[in-house]
């Protein structure tokens, strides 16, 4: 950009000549090459706190770029990437066979690495970590177990007086990534889910005397919170939340019978047991993997992105923008990734997003 303090530091016309007028017309016109790229993001709410703590972060060392984020669901992520209504659609839950299919432009980046958490509203015993496992979960979501001193979770948690008092099972009503992995953990852990319901970002919910839906996590933290003897599965983003709201988290078993609960330890197991199998695509649940150490409901929180963009500046500032988003001295760094509790993505995981972003053209 041109530092003009007078009119003075013009070329001096001499003669009329076109040449010089050429060149103020030139002077004058350059600052318009310095406009604003506007990024709009939407979808995961899970994702979305960490999108609100990078976006200030980067678009204050590229004031040339502005970035609108929108907590909507994953479900609405994934449609709206693939419409061009946003150029980056938040997901927790990678597309389908179908989906890539229909859409063979649209990627799935993985971003960071992050995990859900099961809590309960219990009057007197929010300060319990519950032991649950996939199977009686299940239970409670298809309303075969109703209430919390049931023998199936009496068995798990010898010791603790449960109350004879009905479940009331919250699940999301809208499009969501956090219904995908928490449906992905009952199906793998419960055959007898996985043929009658199955998993998705929207399922069809079985019929639960009481049951309540919500939408995104602030309204699951909200219902549970709101509701006595309630259970809820919750993002990790929202752990300050869960914990304002003094909710119990449960101790989850694991594909090994352990019970465990979201650590960095636990997480990075899980998902270490995962690398090596990641495709190109990325697209792999990280749900109930193997292994004693390994928490079970983890997954990669992708941005679905269409390879092409409208014009190049766009796509240079989605690969710029993504490019940091993945690097471990910048939006993986432990400074923005603890905040919300997600762990930052393996070498050869980050080397098969960058080479992704790198397809953005």
């Amino acid at each position: 950009m041109f530092n003009i303090k007078s009119r003075t530091s013009f070329p001096r016309i001499v003669g009329g000549s076109a040449l010089a007028l050429s060149v103020i017309g030139t002077l004058w016109s350059a600052p318009s090459f310095a406009r604003t790229i506007n990024i709009a993001e939407t979808g995961s709410t899970l994702l979305y706190p960490l999108f609100n703590i990078w976006v200030p972060a980067y678009t204050h060392s590229h004031p040339g770029v502005r970035i609108n984020t929108q907590g909507t669901g994953s479900g609405t992520g994934i449609s709206e990437a693939i419409s061009g209504v946003a150029q980056i659609g938040a997901s927790d839950a990678y597309m389908s066979n179908m989906q890539v299919k229909q859409n063979p432009a649209i990627l799935n980046i993985p971003l960071a690495i992050s995990a859900q958490t099961v809590n309960y509203n219990i009057p007197g015993l929010n300060g319990v970590h519950l032991k649950l496992s996939g199977p009686v979960l299940a239970g409670i979501y298809d309303g075969q177990i109703r209430y919390w001193n049931a023998p199936a979770i009496t068995r798990l948690n010898p010791g603790v007086r449960l109350p004879h008092h009905l479940i009331t099972p919250i699940h999301r009503t809208d499009g969501s990534g956090d219904t995908f992995i928490f449906s992905q953990y009952l199906s793998f852990s419960t055959p007898y889910w996985n043929t009658h319901t199955g998993y998705g970002t929207t399922i069809s919910w079985p019929a639960v005397r009481g049951g309540l839906g919500a939408l995104g996590n602030p309204g699951m933290v909200q219902s549970c919170a709101q509701t006595p003897y309630s259970i809820a599965y919750i993002g990790v983003s929202f752990t300050k939340e869960v914990r304002r709201a003094h909710l119990g988290t449960a101790l989850l078993k694991n594909r090994a019978g352990r019970f465990l609960l979201p650590t960095k330890a636990t997480v990075g197991a899980a998902a270490a047991q995962l690398i090596a199998k990641t495709p190109a695509d990325e697209r792999i649940s990280l749900v109930f993997a193997p292994g004693a150490n390994s928490y079970p409901i983890i997954n990669y929180e992708y941005a679905i992105v269409n390879d092409h963009q409208a014009n190049p500046a766009m796509a240079s500032a989605l690969r710029a923008f993504l490019s940091w988003c993945v690097d471990t001295q910048e939006g993986n760094a432990r400074r923005f990734l603890r905040q919300v509790r997600f762990i930052a993505l393996p070498p050869r995981i980050s080397a098969l997003s960058r080479k992704q972003i790198a397809k953005i053209h």
